[in-house]
């Protein structure tokens, strides 16, 4: 089983897909930006499969320390 914080900092209640935050991966340790809906779903299935994924200034990997 994996297991995730999300942490949702800002949503636009005009356009709900707008979302901006970070998903935290507890196993690994490592953090990951999303701006949207779709890049929250695509971290996640992401994690699900083992692929890392790098987006330009929104897939981040790093400890959190």
């Amino acid at each position: 089983m994996d297991n995730y914080i999300v942490r949702i900092y800002r949503r636009n209640p005009r356009y709900p897909e707008r979302l901006v935050g970070v998903v935290e991966n507890v196993e690994r340790e490592s953090q990951r930006r999303f701006h949207t809906a779709h890049e929250l779903l695509a971290i996640l299935v992401d994690s699900s499969t083992g692929r890392q994924r790098s987006n330009k200034g929104t897939g981040t990997e790093g400890k959190t320390g």
